[in-house]
C-alpha cells in the first residue's frame, strides 16, 4: 500500500504542481507582452496561463494529501524532514492563493479593460512566482533527499 501511495503522491505532484509553476513563470512576461501584438491573442494567451495555475492548484491540493496519507503508512508523521516540508508546502500555497493568483486576476482586468500593464507590476509577480517555485523546489529535495532518514537515500 505504501508504494501505491507514494506512486500516487509523486504523480499527483508531477501532474499538478508542475503546470502551475511553469504556467505561473510564463504569465508576467506574456503579460508584458499584450501591447506589443494583436492584443486579443495574447490577452486569450495570459487568461489560458491564469486558468492553468487556477484548475492545477485546486487539483494541488490532492498532493499534500497523499503525502500524508503515505507519510503516515511509512510511519514517518515525525520526521524534520517531513515536518519542515510540510511547513514550506503550506507557504507555497499561501503564496500562491495570497499573491500570485490574485496578482494575475488584476493584471487580466486591466489588460481585459484595455489598460496596458506596469512593468513593476509584473515583476513583482514573478518575483512571488518565483519565491513559490523555489519553495516547491526545496519541497521536492526534501523528499529526495530527507535527511536522517533510516532508508539510506
Amino acid at each position: 500500500m505504501t508504494k501505491f501511495l507514494l506512486t500516487l503522491h509523486v504523480l499527483a505532484a508531477i501532474l499538478a504542481v508542475g503546470p502551475v509553476t511553469v504556467a505561473a513563470s510564463m504569465f508576467p512576461p506574456a503579460a508584458r507582452r499584450v501591447p506589443a501584438a494583436d492584443g486579443a491573442v495574447e490577452v486569450g494567451t495570459v487568461r489560458l496561463l491564469h486558468r492553468i495555475c487556477r484548475a492545477y492548484a485546486a487539483l494541488g491540493v490532492s498532493v499534500p494529501v497523499l503525502g500524508l496519507a503515505t507519510a503516515l503508512a511509512m510511519g514517518v508523521l515525525g520526521s524534520g524532514w517531513l515536518i519542515a516540508s510540510i511547513a514550506l508546502t503550506a507557504a507555497a500555497a499561501g503564496l500562491l492563493v495570497a499573491f500570485v493568483l490574485p496578482r494575475q486576476e488584476e493584471l487580466l482586468e486591466d489588460l481585459d479593460a484595455g489598460r496596458t500593464v506596469d512593468r513593476p507590476a509584473t515583476v513583482r509577480l514573478a518575483m512571488f512566482t518565483g519565491i513559490f517555485n523555489l519553495l516547491w523546489a526545496t519541497v521536492t529535495v526534501l523528499m529526495i533527499v530527507r535527511p536522517g532518514s533510516t532508508t539510506g537515500a
